[in-house]
């Protein structure tokens, strides 16, 4: 183990008792934040707080004391580039890099760890980690042995399930019936079972493996656990928010001797749930170490006072929290603003032009970002943006006409409209799967060389021909048929209801509703807006071409750029400018959500906006739609109720004129026929909706204006039998009401799970 040199700049100022020039920079709370080595520290780091700069001064306070060697220190993070940045900013602050220093992300550890013991849970040193697709092609082999119809249960629902336990430190013996579910009949368990056995076959283990191999092992050999339990005397973990089940447990046991761990967090960003995440992990911190000392990093170094306080006053409503207030020493800004438009169109309209008003004032691009809760809301923005000129850039996925989903759902189109494109024909030829293999096309694509003619001929020709296996030719006659009734169907039928067909009918969208991965919902919502594109031209061939010049002016990556993102992907960005759009109910906070994981999930939602409000530095802009065009039914919205929890005093409403006034005295509607939707709660065509609040606070829109409509009389207002009418479900039938969440069996939806409030008679 290699020590500091004795020639760092620090050290004689550390032995002398002075105050090395490194916590100079630090506010109080960050240096008391640091100069704690030892003992349980959780510091609870806001928004803009200065997180990163406490926890590597930590690390390299500690080196420079001299309280352990390098190789005594180990720092986790949930990113390489987070671990590269730590690595250099030490070595910074130290003079020099510390070379046996542990820092990295979870998983290079604990591989780490596990290449030295891998004999102890039946693998060798040099075992493979599997990326996800030969994971999948692992499982789909496990179900094709077990004779199990991975068209019906695919093998993508079945890694979500795996990993699932494996992020819960699951092995699985540990694994409880009740947990087991209705995966190919309840078989799941067995799967995994089998799966696991594979691994150690194949000498593999997926990256799921790596946490609970090394679980394993501490867990059976005291041993190898006091080995690393004494080697780690300093422990610090980034972004302890994040943390799932087995990161924690596998902390807890290496923590358990020195006792030197110390956690930097902030539980009101705790947004990765969905993958994993458990924000109780923070939220016990002190009950798991008891005599920690907290933290609190309150003074923020990036947002405007006013975006400050909005945010603070909005996550001040959860209840799961620890509890901090952001505070900053920058001078006063400009209020958040709050607009309510007519629909989607106007709002991307409205942030188009505000940002063309921007570029005029010399506001670089480059900090400017239009932040989105779901991915499907981006088709509007990115084609405004094209329309206009505005070089935008997607974060953290492709743009909307590029996505798989939609890609896969226009090459349906084209070989209705365009019979000789082989290139969209062969995408699709096997998607969803239909038993057309490598070896049929390769037959069917050597006819359509020696007779030049398309794909699609060649395979109407050879259907009726002994070329091909019985399997494979009732798989291609099937699919031709689909094509040649469709084909006919374009020539009789709206462009729009030909597409829902072929959709339906093809089984793609089923599908994705029978994958259980996390991208699933969302590709279903991307197929829905893609409906509602079509909607916008008179015909197939109109659209098509559309989406040709979109995809082409979208080609270039030259100069400056506004940011276009989904809110998860923003956590840890900033900007001057920050645009929120879609602050409906249905839309933020996402139905579905709130459908599958009821309060909890409602505090996500509300750490997510939370995490929007502050990645604005000067400017916040917030805004709603009264109205919303879905999968080619129009649907009235009412604000969320996020709006209604930012603070007045902090919030201003903008009309189309530029006035402004204090937020919510006046509608924020930029035209007459908004307002009077506002005030009616009436718009041409559309349904009204009533406006009370899942959690009681309001039956109103927003205080100071006329309800929508009447909600459900309360309480005892519900009964079995009773028909109501769904925004989301449209209508159906009470079957059964516990408190206020009901059962009810739509006619079009299905049975869903509802709170009473979100129903109104019908």
């Amino acid at each position: 183990m290699s020590e500091i040199a004795e020639t760092t700049s620090e050290e004689p100022v550390a032995r002398q008792g002075g105050q090395p020039p490194y916590l100079k920079t630090l506010n109080p709370v960050q240096q008391g934040a640091v100069e704690a080595v030892d003992g349980p520290v959780l510091v609870l780091a806001g928004a803009g707080t200065g997180k990163t700069r406490v926890l590597t001064t930590r690390l390299a306070h500690i080196l420079v004391l001299r309280k352990a060697f390098p190789g005594q220190i180990l720092a986790v993070t949930f990113t390489n580039k987070a671990a590269r940045e730590m690595r250099e900013r030490v070595a910074g602050l130290v003079g020099q890099v510390a070379e046996d220093l542990w820092i990295g992300t979870f998983h290079s550890v604990a591989v780490r760890i596990l290449r030295r013991h891998a004999e102890q849970v039946g693998l060798k040193s040099n075992f493979t980690i599997l990326d996800s697709d030969d994971q999948l092609r692992l499982l789909k082999q496990l179900l094709e042995a077990n004779d199990i119809d991975h068209s019906k249960w695919p093998a993508r629902a079945l890694l979500a399930i795996i990993q699932r336990w494996k992020d819960r430190g699951l092995v699985p013996d540990k694994v409880s019936a009740s947990e087991v579910g209705e995966f190919a009949g309840g078989k799941a368990l067995d799967l995994y079972k089998e799966y696991q056995e594979r691994l150690i076959t194949l000498n593999a283990c997926d990256f799921g493996d790596l946490l609970l191999h090394n679980l394993t092992i501490f867990t059976s050999d005291d041993r190898v656990l006091s080995e690393y339990q004494h080697r780690f005397k300093y422990i610090l973990v980034d972004e302890y928010q994040d943390t799932n089940v087995a990161q924690y447990l596998w902390l807890r046991l290496l923590a358990q001797t020195h006792r030197n761990l110390c956690c930097v967090g902030d539980d009101d960003q705790s947004i990765y749930s969905w993958r994993g995440a458990e924000i109780g992990n923070i939220l016990k911190f002190e009950e798991d170490f008891p005599g920690a000392e907290v933290f609190r990093l309150e003074q923020n170094y990036r947002s405007t006072p006013e975006i400050l306080a909005a945010a603070s006053g909005l996550i001040a409503n959860n209840s799961g929290r620890l509890g901090k207030t952001l505070w900053t020493e920058r001078e006063a800004g400009d209020k958040v603003t709050v607009r309510g438009v007519w629909d989607g169109e106007a709002e991307a309209r409205t942030v188009a032009d505000e940002v063309e008003a921007l570029q005029a004032k010399n506001h670089s691009l480059e900090q400017i970002a239009v932040l989105v809760r779901a991915s499907f809301q981006m088709r509007e923005f990115e084609e405004r943006f094209i329309t206009v000129g505005i070089p935008y850039r997607v974060i953290g996925g492709p743009r909307f006409y590029e996505r798989q989903e939609i890609r896969d759902a226009i090459a349906y189109m084209r070989v209705i409209n365009q019979p000789e494109d082989d290139l969209a024909f062969e995408r699709i030829v096997n998607v969803p799967r239909r038993g057309i293999g490598a070896a049929t096309m390769q037959t069917i694509h050597h006819l359509s060389r020696a007779q030049s003619i398309s794909l699609l001929e060649a395979a109407h020709r050879i259907a009726g021909t002994d070329e091909l296996r019985p399997q494979a030719r009732r798989a291609i006659s099937g699919l031709l048929a689909n094509f040649d009734r469709w084909s006919s169907l374009a020539e009789t039928t709206d462009h729009i209801e030909l597409v829902e067909t072929v959709l339906d009918e093809s089984g793609y969208t089923e599908m994705w509703q029978r994958d259980k991965s996390p991208e699933a919902p969302g590709r279903l919502e991307n197929l829905r807006e893609l409906i509602t594109a079509l909607e916008e031209f008179e015909n197939l061939a109109g659209f098509l071409e559309h989406v040709s010049l979109v995809m082409e002016a979208g080609q270039s990556d030259a100069g400056e750029m506004a940011s276009l993102m989904t809110l998860h992907a923003a956590k840890g960005l900033e900007f001057n400018t920050v645009f929120l759009p879609g602050w409906e109910e249905g839309v933020f906070p996402n139905q579905r959500t709130l459908d599958e994981g009821g309060a909890p999930a409602l505090e996500e939602e509300r750490r997510l906006a939370y995490v929007g409000l502050t990645r604005a530095r000067l400017n916040a802009h917030v805004s709603f739609a009264a109205n919303r065009r879905i999968y080619n039914q129009w649907q009235a919205s009412i604000p969320s109720r996020f709006v209604e929890e930012l603070p007045q005093e902090h919030t201003e409403s903008v009309t189309d004129d530029g006035l402004y006034g204090t937020f919510p005295a006046t509608t924020g509607f930029e035209d007459d026929a908004a307002a009077e939707w506002v005030s009616t709660g009436r718009g041409p065509g559309f349904q009204r909706m009533q406006a009370s609040r899942s959690h009681g606070k309001s039956d109103g829109v927003i205080d100071g204006q006329a309800k929508v409509v009447e909600s459900l009389p309360q309480p005892g207002g519900v009964e079995r039998g009773m028909r109501v009418f769904h925004q989301k479900f449209g209508y159906g039938k009470i079957v059964s009401i516990d408190g206020n969440k009901l059962e009810i069996e739509f006619e079009k939806a299905g049975t869903k799970k509802v709170m009473d409030s979100f129903v109104e008679p019908a």
